[in-house]
């Protein structure tokens, strides 16, 4: 099966969007949450059951030991330095399952994602035998590239820039994607 077609399951430790579940405490049972609806096929791990939720928007569930998905069900969210992702995470879920508006996850802007897509095709020709100079041509184009003397353009740093940052990403560093930066 082709990596496209098959679904990433995570970690909470890894992924704080993962959100762990719990069968909800007696002394809590007076709230009815109702059952768990657009749920994928489980996946068994040594952390629980894993499971995608797909209503609005995509969500990889833990049901933790104990919990069941058409039982009454409470979060788990630790406090660490991730806490807040946690809450955004939660926050996007119950949204989407209660059919509402979700908020965009904002682990990542729009301008990131498009650079992570250029890093990955950077590396990709790199990984093909390409030259910098062919990868500047097929991501900016032939014309951009003939403009400026090749030895001192700005888009020949920024291609080398794009296949260092996709080593990086390649070599670890995409679990940094999953984390919220935040300001000390």
């Amino acid at each position: 099966m082709s990596a496209l077609a098959q679904e990433v399951l995570w970690s909470p430790d890894v992924d704080p969007a993962v959100l762990p579940l719990v069968r909800t405490p007696d002394f809590l049972s007076s709230a009815s949450s109702g059952p768990l609806t657009a749920l994928g096929e489980e996946h068994k791990s040594p952390e629980g059951r894993h499971a995608l939720h797909n209503a609005r928007a995509l969500t990889q569930l833990l049901f933790l030991p104990g919990s069941d998905a058409h039982g009454q069900l409470a979060a788990l969210i630790p406090l660490d330095a991730q806490t807040l992702g946690r809450i955004e995470a939660l926050t996007r879920f119950w949204r989407s399952w209660q059919g509402r508006a979700v908020p965009p996850d904002t682990r990542v802007t729009a301008q990131q994602r498009r650079r992570f897509r250029l890093m990955m095709q950077a590396a990709d020709g790199r990984s093909n035998g390409a030259s910098y100079r062919d990868i500047a041509i097929a991501l900016y184009g032939l014309s951009r590239i003939a403009a400026d003397p090749w030895k001192t353009s700005a888009l020949r740093d920024a291609v080398i820039g794009l296949v260092e940052g996709a080593t990086s990403l390649i070599g670890g560093g995409y679990l940094q994607i999953l984390r919220h930066r935040r300001r000390a």
